[in-house]
């Protein structure tokens, strides 16, 4: 079982020891990278050696936000860190050597399952940094620009730009101190939510079009297929707060989307409206996250991933 710490403890935990490797989960968000970069940047300020292991489903949109602190390829770790991340099951690719071996975990996730051998969770916040902001501010008593921004980068993706059931006057709180510290919020709402590729716009309208509704128009549902991809010509670059799309028609309390992956494979992302939990749907399948927001990956093709999916949320939804 894990030993959990409070923000204070944690930055005791980290302030004894050195050579930290943090590591983030698979197809990483700006929450996950966002707080890699930030305590990276907030431990080095501390005085200590730290680094990103670079994680290989990066995206082009995410890249300058770690790309300072990625690990040398023959870096050795003392002391192995993960943010974001759930379950060791879901750690970023290649991380395997560390699997069985993480000393901190730093999280926000409901779901969490105490695989590391320290744990600071906080489920009440938005964000995982919201989390690292706050054992950054005991650490280092204040927060400089270099981790204000990543930070700000993790607040606002996790939060849709601050629209999610998940924010609070804490969330607001945190970012104006981070707009304060430097975080230039008006480049970073601009490039993450306010621009789109000409085929990310054809594929929304792909979708849109294409929505199956179910339970009364209760729950809706986007298909996203390799060929689709590929007739839009997107890549996984263009696929950010792809999972949203559904929630936006009107009386819709859950949406769930589909993608194909090319393994075969199908990612799962479940958005639900207050009274319904998407993280028990998603668990169900082996996956998680929180109450409005989760997900999975599931063994089998899209349309049978569907109504699998669509099943379980006519469950929930009663």
């Amino acid at each position: 079982m894990s030993q959990r710490l409070s923000k204070k403890e944690t930055a005791a935990w980290l302030l004894e020891r050195d050579g930290f490797l943090v590591c983030t989960h698979r197809r990483p968000d700006g929450d996950a990278l966002g707080s890699a970069a930030a305590l990276c940047a907030g431990l080095r300020a501390a005085g200590k050696e730290a680094y990103v292991l670079e994680n290989p489903e990066t995206t082009e949109r995410y890249l300058e936000y770690v790309a300072d602190y990625l690990a040398p390829e023959d870096y050795e770790p003392l002391a192995v860190i993960t943010v974001d991340t759930a379950d060791a099951g879901i750690l970023q690719i290649n991380a395997g050597p560390y699997a069985e071996a993480v000393d901190l975990c730093i999280d926000h996730h409901v779901s969490n399952t105490d695989y590391a051998a320290w744990t600071c969770l906080d489920t009440g916040r938005a964000a995982c940094g919201e989390v690292v902001y706050a054992v950054l501010l005991e650490l280092n008593g204040n927060i400089s620009a270099a981790c204000a921004l990543p930070l700000y980068v993790a607040l606002a993706t996790d939060t849709g730009c601050f629209q999610y059931a998940n924010v609070n006057a804490d969330t607001f709180e945190t970012a104006a101190a981070l707009i304060r510290a430097g975080a230039d919020h008006w480049a970073v709402n601009k490039k993450l939510f306010r621009t789109k590729s000409r085929g990310r716009m054809a594929l929304d309208g792909a979708l849109l079009s294409g929505l199956q509704f179910h339970y009364g128009e209760q729950l809706a549902v986007a298909v996203v297929t390799l060929d689709l991809m590929a007739h839009c010509g997107v890549t996984e670059d263009d696929l950010d707060d792809i999972a949203n799309i559904p929630n936006q028609a009107e009386g819709v309390r859950v949406g769930i989307v589909v993608r194909e992956l090319e393994d075969g494979s199908c990612k799962i992302s479940v958005r639900a409206a207050p009274g319904v939990n998407a993280n028990e749907i998603c668990q169900q399948f082996g996956g998680g996250g929180h109450p409005g927001a989760a997900g999975c990956t599931v063994d089998m093709p899209p349309d049978e991933a569907a109504a699998m999916l669509v099943a379980a949320a006519g469950a929930a939804l009663g």
